[in-house]
């Protein structure tokens, strides 16, 4: 399994390691890669996608490495499952309904709610990431 986050500020990286956590507390693990590192081609055997980004200017996508990666994600779908997770500091999460349905144009399955984070995960938002991980591991 592999956790493919973009991270400006540290928190989407927190959560991408609380959710980690989350898997392994279930017996499962996953390898945390920032995006600007992967190849899409080596997702092409992953049954479930684990990804992560924060909202960015107008309740968007960060555009230079995730858009062009979420976009490369077309016609890998059919099949798959994906977990989106992401912070935010402004807004109300529109980045990730918008998010949300594009993964869904692309033909991928949202097993689980995403999970949205206002600023650096602490206390219950901690525990809310950890808890995704579990969830998913039970995918």
């Amino acid at each position: 399994m592999k956790i493919i986050y973009w991270s400006g500020t540290g928190n989407t990286e927190t959560m991408a390691n609380l959710i980690s956590s989350g898997l392994s507390n279930q017996g499962k693990s996953a390898e945390l890669l920032r995006v600007e590192s992967v190849n899409v081609d080596d997702l092409k055997n992953e049954n479930i996608l684990i990804l992560g980004c924060p909202s960015m200017g107008d309740e968007n996508l960060e555009e230079v490495d995730f858009e062009p990666f979420i976009e490369s994600l077309k016609g890998l779908g059919a099949g798959k499952k994906v977990c989106l997770f992401g912070s935010y500091g402004w807004g109300d999460g529109e980045w990730m309904k918008k998010w949300e349905e594009q993964m869904d144009s692309y033909g991928f399955e949202l097993p689980l709610e995403s999970v949205i984070v206002n600023e650096a995960p602490e206390g219950d938002d901690k525990d809310l990431c950890i808890k995704f991980g579990e969830n998913i591991a039970k995918l």
